[in-house]
């Protein structure tokens, strides 16, 4: 038995797939798995990023990397924080710290014996030799082109004649390339340390971002444990504070406590349920912040007396108002199961499509503008401090049956991603559907996106007129997006099952 990898990209999946072939360990498979994707999926993950990560092993228990780059040491820009630009640029990346981490864990409890430049050397070839552009490169350029041409180092790479590239046109990217091969030569700790990082920072100040050496260098990845919940049977896991995996535990402990197998999948009860559980548990979010400067109450907030109380709240008819600010975000999920049994769920971002637009000199990086989930309120929790770790809608999930890993799991989508994963496990684990029946099945999305600026409560086209009817008379605010929407998140599911270990990703595309 090899396993199985879920990526957004075959080519990210064929890389993690060939690390299990060789009996490599999933920390391994989705080091090399993600370094593809963030070549060949620039516009949501890149070097200049963060990932959040979940493993969990029968071997050795459940650890979560929070590979997060910590606020820089310059002062807050004017307000409000800027989206785009050098301004944006407020942390530091940290996905190359988490390979770093994941790899040394992989070493020291997995018996993991893959080698570093291995593990690099597919996304290596495929910056050097290049690949087909995807259409969803092409549509986040396209949305974003108005302001491609503006941002700095962008345009001789991602543009050709002032446009963006098509679907399906080469891709090369050299200087990432180089910037990838002294990593796997000089090791993870050269995108901190030394020649590599100078230039890095040496090109984001050219451009005019406020970064030193010494922020690079600070640069770590965090070992955390994981937030559990029971539910049903299993153990589902969530990465900690500063990630909303305590918001995507509260929904499922909510649910847990309604008769969800006795309803329809799909029906207008599962969905009035998920989504009203989801209001709850969005409106006890404000409290999470980097735990290393405001204390954060998670063992009240997964109680028993917590969960059941806000169930309590929901009534089976009517919908709870909602007026609440929409968080933005693009990512990428991947996650494994290996042939030991060893699971690894891994989310990568650079926040916005794009990121803040701008390339870090020669180095070919797209950096994050992730600071622009800091609030600009010095008395908000999750106020800007250098040092301090922004809020994070990251949060990939695992699902252990007796410790042992049954379900890896996880989507894109920043506000979306708890609410898809709300369905997705309901469909699993309440109404026993199969993967692929529950990453097909209709999904709602609360709250605004890019064409619908109201807070409106979203369902995909194929829920049907009568639930969408049904919704309505309990007092949701319903508009329609297409069916099989990306809007509503681009999921993947990996299960060891008893026909063994099978992956899934989203059909929405």
């Amino acid at each position: 038995m090899t396993g199985a990898v879920t990526t957004p990209h075959p080519l990210a999946t064929e890389a993690g797939m060939q690390v299990l072939r060789a009996g490599g360990t999933a920390p391994e498979a989705l080091i090399a798995a993600g370094a593809v994707l963030a070549v060949v999926m620039p516009h949501f993950c890149g070097l200049g990023g963060d990932a959040v990560w979940l493993v969990a092993s029968p071997k050795v228990g459940a650890r979560s990397f929070l590979a997060i780059g910590q606020g820089l040491d310059r002062p807050l820009p004017s307000r409000p924080i800027p989206l785009r630009g050098p301004d944006s640029i407020l942390t530091s990346a940290a996905v190359v710290a988490g390979w770093d981490h994941a790899f040394g864990f992989a070493r020291a409890h997995l018996d993991g014996r893959a080698k570093w430049q291995d593990l690099l050397a597919p996304a290596i070839s495929h910056a050097e030799t290049g690949f087909a552009v995807t259409p969803s490169q092409e549509f986040w350029a396209r949305f974003r082109a108005a302001e491609l041409p503006t941002w700095h180092g962008f345009a001789p790479i991602f543009l050709q004649g002032g446009a963006p590239l098509r679907a399906g046109a080469a891709l090369r990217q050299p200087a990432l390339a180089q910037t990838l091969r002294e990593i796997a030569q000089d090791g993870a700790q050269a995108f901190y340390h030394g020649a590599l990082s100078h230039r890095i920072v040496d090109g984001l100040r050219a451009a005019g971002a406020v970064i030193s050496r010494a922020d690079m260098a600070r640069t770590t990845c965090h070992d955390a444990q994981p937030l559990s919940l029971p539910y049903r049977g299993l153990t589902l896991l969530a990465p900690p504070p500063p990630t909303q995996g305590l918001t995507t535990l509260q929904i499922m402990g909510q649910l847990s406590a309604l008769d969800m197998g006795s309803l329809q999948a799909g029906g207008a009860c599962h969905i009035h349920y998920c989504v009203e559980a989801v209001k709850r548990a969005f409106l006890q979010r404000h409290r999470i912040a980097d735990p290393a400067f405001h204390a954060v109450d998670v063992a009240h907030g997964l109680a028993a007396d917590t969960l059941t109380a806000l169930a309590s709240d929901i009534s089976p008819q009517k919908a709870m108002p909602w007026p609440h600010v929409w968080q933005h975000g693009d990512t990428v999920f991947l996650g494994a199961i290996d042939a030991a049994g060893t699971a690894a769920s891994v989310l990568q971002s650079i926040y916005f499509d794009w990121g803040s637009g701008v390339v870090a000199g020669d180095t070919g990086i797209i950096w994050q503008n992730r600071g622009a989930a800091f609030s600009h309120d010095p008395a908000h929790v999750n106020a800007f401090a250098p040092g301090k770790l922004p809020f994070y809608t990251l949060n990939p999930g695992i699902a252990l049956h007796m410790g042992v890993p049954k379900l890896v799991y996880g989507t894109q989508g920043a506000d979306g991603q708890p609410q898809t994963l709300a369905m997705l496990l309901t469909r699993m684990i309440d109404f026993g559907q199969s993967p692929a029946q529950a990453l097909a099945g209709p999904r709602f999305l609360l709250g605004r996106t890019f064409s619908d600026s109201r807070d409106s409560l979203k369902l995909e086209g194929d829920v049907g007129a009568s639930v969408r009817a049904d919704l309505t008379a309990r007092g949701h605010d319903i508009s329609v997006i297409p069916a099989q929407s990306p809007m509503a998140g681009l999921a993947g599911v990996v299960q060891n099952g008893p026909d063994g270990i099978k992956a899934w990703h989203d059909p929405r595309v």
